[in-house]
């Protein structure tokens, strides 16, 4: 990874997540959780499952991936052109464009955007980039209750939780856990759940629908993000299963929609390849059953008042870098998180962010920079097995990205790790030096004999989930010179 790739503003770390153990002590404690572990297990490979069987009834299934990708290249390489035009065909159609350089920003624009309509509550869609920038916890330290529609996100607020997953933040929850919440929160908001509520999937959806109905019809702003942004015509989009999004598009007054600004698309033939990637990808479905698009504001037709806000908050200093651009194509599917033998264990509460899994430890430490040892432990939060590059529908080579990530990580974090490296190096240019060290490495052996290395001074960390090596009693050199004296 290029160093052009440490200039510029990163994203600063949100309140929530400092403090937060580094990957390894966090997800150790995830992993003592059996309970959340068989969640997440029954979970990951039910859409896991769904997924490869809609996959496969497409043979132009890569096709797809390439098509998709070189759509996202084209919208990086020229990301300012395309904002450019697309906030010109927003004003067009007679939207309000805000730019915010990072969270705070965001949040006051959106906070001012609510004060200035005199509401004390608005309605939420499920969105990514406000999870990023929290902007709930903002509206509510201003008195504007921010209330969560999506089913999986109202059981993370209700429980006063965190969301585990980009799709299912609740993924870690079981039905008896959602029951329990209902019963015990929901009257403290609103409309309280039936005292005869079940763990039945449709009385659970049934209560938070009927919960959730009453804030729909008094609501008079709504919050979204966008799935994607077309810049030739200004057409914002979001896909979702549930139809409380397009309840929150429709029927309040005023939208405001926090869009990061690499979900812009050039043009609205290359969205073609992504609604067909989307759905297959996250939910194991052949389309979303709910598609919402919008084009600005129009008389009697949705919101009156649409304002959207392009937030960069860390994704120039992404965008900077050659290699480490590739992570934006990312279209928050979380293919990559439901094969990941490493998240299936830990869960996404451990990357310390709301971006959890293979990509999360790609994204985040390009986004907030490897200064803390959260973001600096992520890019080794991966067995390098290859499934998430194999699972990503925009052929994000996360593998590869972690690599690279490592690699910085070691040079400006790792004192003992690069020191072992240049000692490395230092022995290995040198023919005398290497022999040396393999006469060395022989002794040891030799003195070791079958006995199992548990571990060696200076790599504990390391030798606490391996056993070291065992050197070998002759190596290949000197078993040559003793096999065929100085015949080379």
């Amino acid at each position: 990874m290029s160093t052009q790739a440490r200039g510029g503003p990163v994203q600063q770390t949100s309140s929530t997540f400092i403090g937060m153990p580094a990957f390894p002590e966090a997800a150790r404690e995830a992993l003592d959780n059996t309970q959340q572990r068989k969640n997440l297990r029954h979970a990951t490979h039910t859409i896991r499952d769904k997924r490869a069987a809609v996959v496969d009834e497409l043979p132009e299934w890569e096709a797809l991936r390439v098509a998709g990708a070189d759509a996202k290249d084209e919208a990086l390489t020229h990301l300012a052109d395309y904002l450019e035009q697309l906030e010109e065909s927003l004003v067009a159609q007679g939207a309000t464009v805000h730019w915010a350089r990072d969270a705070v920003e965001a949040n006051r624009i959106a906070l001012e955007i609510a004060r200035a309509k005199e509401v004390d509550e608005v309605v939420k869609v499920k969105s990514m980039a406000t999870q990023e920038i929290e902007l709930n916890e903002a509206l509510e330290e201003a008195g504007v209750h921010a209330w969560e529609t999506d089913l999986a996100e109202l059981i993370v607020q209700l429980g006063h939780d965190r969301p585990s997953h980009i799709l299912v933040p609740a993924i870690h929850r079981n039905r008896n856990e959602i029951r329990e919440i209902f019963l015990r929160e929901m009257a403290k908001v609103g409309r309280p759940a039936p005292d005869d509520l079940t763990q039945d999937p449709a009385r659970l959806a049934e209560a938070a629908r009927l919960h959730l109905r009453e804030k729909f019809l008094r609501a008079r702003v709504g919050i979204s993000g966008a799935n994607f942004a077309i810049a030739d015509t200004g057409t914002l989009v979001v896909v979702e299963s549930e139809g409380n999004g397009r309840m929150c598009l429709t029927l309040p007054e005023t939208l405001i929609s926090v869009v990061g600004i690499e979900k812009v698309l050039p043009t609205w033939d290359d969205l073609a390849p992504m609604m067909q990637l989307l759905p297959r990808s996250s939910t194991g479905e052949r389309m979303n059953p709910y598609t919402t698009m919008w084009t600005g504001a129009h008389d009697g037709d949705g919101p009156q008042d649409v304002h959207v806000i392009l937030l960069d908050n860390g994704r120039s200093h992404v965008l900077a870098d050659t290699v480490g651009r590739e992570a934006l194509r990312c279209i928050r599917c979380s293919a990559c998180l439901n094969v990941c033998p490493v998240y299936e264990r830990t869960g996404g509460h451990a990357y310390g962010s709301v971006y959890p899994g293979p990509i999360g430890a790609v994204l985040n430490p390009q986004l907030r920079g490897t200064s803390s040892a959260v973001d600096q432990s992520l890019p080794y939060a991966s067995s390098l097995c290859g499934a998430c590059f194999d699972a990503c529908p925009v052929r994000i080579n996360i593998p590869e990205l972690l690599v690279e990530l490592r690699g910085r990580v070691t040079e400006e974090g790792h004192a003992a790790e690069s020191a072992a490296m240049k000692a490395a190096a230092w022995v290995l240019s040198d023919p005398k030096r290497l022999a040396g060290a393999q006469r060395a490495s022989s002794l040891v052996g030799r003195v070791v004999g079958d006995r199992t290395i548990r571990s060696l001074p200076g790599l504990g960390a390391w030798t606490s989930a391996r056993d070291v090596p065992t050197p070998p009693t002759e190596s290949f050199r000197q078993w040559w010179a003793r096999e065929r004296g100085d015949d080379r």
